[in-house]
């Protein structure tokens, strides 16, 4: 019979990995960091709940770090079988896993690292990139990856094992997305796990999202201020500059000095660059304007900083201009010194394009907190504050609820997982009542027969 342990993203919305087992075969799905008010967790010290040495292959539905932030730390403890993932994923996970590894290793202090640099470059020569539909087959388990329209590559995973079918969702995208092709739907499963970040919210005004950028962006171009974006380096900074490069081209704004201040975002820009002209990958509309000339990531008037003396000269470019850096929740990174400088000027705007979590910077922001902390600094908040919460990678709940109403068989049971227990619980009881199928939110150690 076939075994399936939730290790993570149970009753949370992080740490995803899922141990799937079928007779001396053991696979993962996942293998990600929890994080929460601190990048990395506690938790992530714990020991794994299996042997990383039995481990034959770690398969990977995509690149955010709550996905493959501890694989390297599987290594380190003894893992040696192959790695799987879209290719897209694999050209990312390098340096996200080697930006992570210097978060950690400042985070850390005393104690040692969760693992090292020459974990993740060891790592990376057990990794293989695959294209969508290519089946594969891992002792009894035969794999397939689906679209999952989150982020570039990103996938959900149809494994089939003793004669059962088995959907692992993956992190489902918020759809339409601007360049990306749309979530692919499976036709029959007869097991499901779905992630429920928004289970139980609803997106608002995701056909106005880029009207939104426009007018706030504007707004303070015409007052003379400066825009700061504080934007996740994998997507959403992409997201951003193929949002501008269509507002620039088309004269919807006025022509400004655009700053993308992340070593990171720039490195992996880099690699949605190497896939624009895939159909694999990119929509119609992106292929479109690709064909006619148009290089979708770059615009007059863009600058890619990524050195720390290109960062400190932006400050000598005079308003107006737009500056979007890491980290989106403005907990580190060069953001929060663009910040210290600007969210006392009236004549200056912060757009939030991401999700918030408590006690982050971001979310005091946004809470309308009058003096804020950055650097040792108190710092007066007068700057404009608008979240344009249309630019979310990650279904809602209508749109989960229409991945789940496109299986022509009905699965037996759905795990509900990847979400806070109000998301998960929520989205749990509309799809036992929509479709009369049993759901259930599992918990971390959880163990199911299948």
């Amino acid at each position: 019979m076939a075994k399936l342990t939730f290790c993570g993203a149970a009753g949370t919305v992080t740490g995803s990995n899922y141990l799937l087992e079928s007779g001396d075969t053991k696979i993962l799905i996942d293998c990600g960091l929890f994080q929460g008010s601190h990048f990395c967790e506690e938790m992530n010290y714990d020991p794994f709940l299996f042997n990383p040495e039995e481990i034959d292959t770690v398969l990977i539905t995509h690149g955010h770090i709550d996905h493959i932030g501890r694989v390297p730390k599987l290594y380190k403890e003894g893992f040696r079988g192959k790695i799987i993932s879209t290719e897209p994923t694999k050209d990312m996970a390098e340096a996200l896993l080697l930006d992570t590894e210097h978060i950690l290793f400042v985070e850390a202090g005393k104690r040692a690292p969760l693992y090292e640099v020459e974990d993740v470059e060891r790592v990376m020569h057990l990794w293989e990139g695959v294209p969508y539909h290519k089946h594969i087959t891992i002792g009894p388990f035969r794999v397939e990856f689906y679209d999952a329209g989150h982020i570039l590559g990103s996938a959900s995973i149809v494994i089939e094992v003793e004669g059962k079918k088995i959907v692992f969702s993956g992190d489902l995208g918020n759809v339409p997305a601007p360049f990306i092709n749309p979530t692919e739907f499976i036709d029959n499963a007869d097991f499901v796990l779905i992630e429920s970040t928004y289970g139980g919210r609803v997106h608002e005004n995701i056909d106005k999202r880029q009207d939104e950028l426009e007018e706030t962006i504007k707004e303070t171009i015409k007052k003379r201020g400066v825009v700061m974006i504080p934007a996740f380096a994998l997507e959403r900074t992409q997201e951003m500059i193929y949002e501008l490069n269509e507002l620039v081209e088309n004269k919807k704004i006025h022509r400004v000095p655009v700053f993308i201040d992340s070593p990171l975002a720039i490195r992996l820009t880099d690699v949605y660059r190497k896939y624009s002209a895939n159909k694999m990958y990119f929509n119609k509309e992106a292929l479109g304007l690709i064909r006619k000339g148009d290089a979708i990531f770059n615009f007059p008037g863009l600058s890619l900083s990524l050195t720390t003396e290109e960062s400190k000269a932006i400050n000598d470019i005079p308003p107006p201009k737009v500056i979007i850096a890491g980290s989106g929740m403005s907990q580190g990174g060069r953001i929060i010194h663009h910040e210290r400088r600007h969210l006392s000027d009236p004549r200056s705007a912060i757009i939030f394009v991401g999700y918030q979590t408590k006690e982050s910077l971001g979310r005091k922001i946004l809470d309308g907190e009058t003096l804020v902390r950055i650097a040792k600094e108190d710092v007066p908040v007068r700057a404009k504050i608008r979240a344009i919460s249309g630019y979310s990678a990650h279904a809602d709940q209508p749109q989960l609820l229409h991945w789940v109403s496109n299986f022509k068989k009905q699965p037996q049971k759905i795990f509900v997982t990847h979400g806070e227990p109000e998301g998960a619980e929520a989205l749990a009881e509309k799809i036992n009542s929509e479709f009369g199928i049993e759901s259930h939110v599992p918990q971390q150690k959880e163990v199911v027969i299948l």
